[in-house]
C-alpha cells in the first residue's frame, strides 16, 4: 500500500516547492530578476529531490501517463490554495469547472477499459 501512497506525498512536497519557485516570486515584481531567476532555481533543486524520487518509485506500480496525470491533479491542488493563500487571488468558478474536466480526464486515464 505504502508503494502506492508514497509517490502522491512526494509528488505533493514537490509540487509545493514548484509552485513557490515558479509563482512566489509573483509578490516580489520589484526584485531583480537575475535574483528572482537564482532563487527560483534554488527552489527547484528541492523540488527535484522529490519529484525524481516520486517517479522512480511511482513507476514501479503506476505508467508513466497515470503519474503525470497524479502530478497535474496535485499541481493544480496546490496552486489554488497557493494562489488564493499567498497571492491573495481569487478563485473563479470558471477555474473549478476548468479542473473539474482536468479530474474527469484523469478517471478515463486510471479506467482499466
Amino acid at each position: 500500500m505504502i508503494k502506492y501512497i508514497l509517490p502522491v506525498i512526494l509528488l505533493t512536497i514537490s509540487n509545493v516547492f514548484m509552485t513557490f519557485a515558479w509563482y512566489g516570486h509573483l509578490k516580489y515584481k520589484s526584485a531583480i530578476l537575475w535574483l528572482v531567476i537564482l532563487a527560483s532555481w534554488g527552489i527547484a533543486f528541492f523540488e527535484y529531490c522529490f519529484q525524481v524520487p516520486a517517479n522512480r518509485i511511482g513507476h514501479e506500480v503506476y505508467s508513466a501517463a497515470q503519474l503525470k496525470t497524479i502530478q497535474e491533479i496535485i499541481t493544480l491542488i496546490v496552486f489554488s490554495v497557493f494562489s488564493v493563500t499567498y497571492l491573495k487571488e481569487q478563485f473563479k468558478w470558471n477555474y473549478l469547472v476548468g479542473f473539474c474536466f482536468i479530474v474527469l480526464a484523469a478517471f478515463f486515464i486510471f479506467k482499466k477499459w
